[in-house]
């Protein structure tokens, strides 16, 4: 009876919530036995309250000998035998530290690691305390996919902490904004209309492709990526590629950048006068057809127009009536203005004029002649007859002499 009383006493020293030290006794079947120090009362550690990770081996982490603080759980009496025992946690210790850690801590950036990937967002674990990430603060741009981020370490603000409620949430996507605002603010600093700069393809969209410049996103219009027309935005870049772009403008406030990526590049039109000249008789493909004339691709991104009226010799109503899109033509160069960009051809100019088409041509030349001679001022006719003396003078008398007054 005394060494039961010695017993109560003892067990009476150590209640549910208290924080003691431990010696681990055995380590069999998943759980470790530890005496608790300065009562001799024993108590009892599982795997569970180790650890998260129900698939762990707990020799991993306790072994006999060693001496652990572990949190009082409750007391469990024998069945069979008037020995009592108390569960303690390692884990649940950790947590009410981590907790302490975390009060008025609102706002501060911490590191997790993601554990699971849970409905609407991201379990994380900080410092053996249990955290959540709602979907919508993953990332700058919805997750839909969170297992990615099982397993990695990450910085993450924390937003709110509530330990009677067991409430912790994070956001990642806040310490990257910050991120990106402080790259961007940087990048803004360096970049300068006209300057060259260097970045990687990050994404392709129909409308161009957007280019990383080490924080700020700059877009190259599906217009700015190549000299040559209706180019497609995968057809010249890829993602990930390396490339050097030309900055044409900078919209700091709205966090916009406008790209070249032809611009840094040789164009068609330079050293042109060298590749082609007035007079010169070349092959050429009909690029498109318009009511006005043909474009003929003469060289590699250069199409020359042939007018209407230098098609044939022949009137042409409208050039689909004699020419097609991808039709191999011979043409000859009229007129070759770079900084224009712009080369005038013909197709009549190498065909014969055909006989009756000069004749006409000769008759509407004569007719315009005429047209254009101008008219000479009607002479005045020569009068045939002369008055009569008597028609010279006169007096009122020889006028009114018959009236009575």
């Amino acid at each position: 009876m005394n060494e039961f009383e010695d017993l109560l006493n003892s067990v009476s020293e150590v209640n549910p919530g208290d924080v003691v030290t431990a010696e681990v006794l055995t380590v069999d079947n998943g759980q470790a036995n530890v005496v608790i120090d300065g009562t001799g009362v024993e108590g009892v550690l599982t795997l569970r309250e180790l650890t998260n990770d129900r698939d762990a081996d707990i020799n991993d982490f306790v072994k006999a000998g060693d001496t652990v603080e572990v949190l009082v759980l409750r007391q469990v009496v024998g069945k069979d035998t008037d020995t009592v025992t108390f569960l303690v946690s390692k884990k649940r210790l950790e947590a009410r530290k981590a907790w302490d850690k975390l009060v008025g801590r609102e706002g501060e950036v911490v590191t997790v690691k993601g554990t699971r990937a849970v409905k609407g967002g991201l379990s994380v674990e900080f410092e053996g305390l249990r955290g959540f990430i709602p979907a919508s603060m993953i990332d700058t741009r919805f997750v839909r996919n969170t297992e990615k981020f099982v397993g990695q370490e990450f910085d993450a603000k924390i937003k709110e902490v509530d330990a009677a409620e067991n409430r912790f949430i994070l956001s990642r996507r806040e310490v990257i904004e910050e991120a990106s605002a402080a790259a961007r603010e940087e990048v803004f600093s360096k970049l300068s209309e006209g300057s060259v700069v260097t970045g990687t393809v990050a994404r392709l969209t129909s409308f161009g492709a957007f280019i990383d410049l080490g924080g700020v996103d700059g877009l190259v219009h599906v217009t700015e990526l190549s000299h040559e027309r209706n180019v497609s935005p995968k057809s010249v870049v890829s993602v990930g590629e390396e490339v050097e772009v030309k900055v044409l403008s900078i919209d700091e406030e709205a966090g916009r950048v406008s790209l070249s990526l032809k611009a840094t590049t040789p164009g068609p039109w330079d050293g042109v006068e060298q590749k082609l000249a007035q007079g010169d008789v070349i092959e050429g493909k009909v690029k498109r057809l318009t009511d006005f004339g043909a474009f003929v691709e003469v060289l590699p991104g250069i199409d020359g127009l042939v007018h209407i009226s230098q098609i044939s010799h022949k009137r042409v109503e409208n050039p689909k009536d004699v020419l097609s899109v991808g039709q191999e033509v011979t043409v000859k160069v009229l007129e070759v203005n770079a900084a224009d960009e712009r080369v005038s051809l013909s197709i009549k100019a190498l065909e014969e004029r055909p006989a009756q088409a000069e004749g006409e041509n000769n008759n509407n030349n004569n007719n315009s002649e005429r047209q254009s001679r101008p008219r000479r001022p009607k002479r005045e006719q020569k009068r045939d007859y002369e008055l009569p003396e008597t028609q010279t003078g006169f007096s009122m008398a020889d006028l009114f002499g018959d009236i009575e007054l």
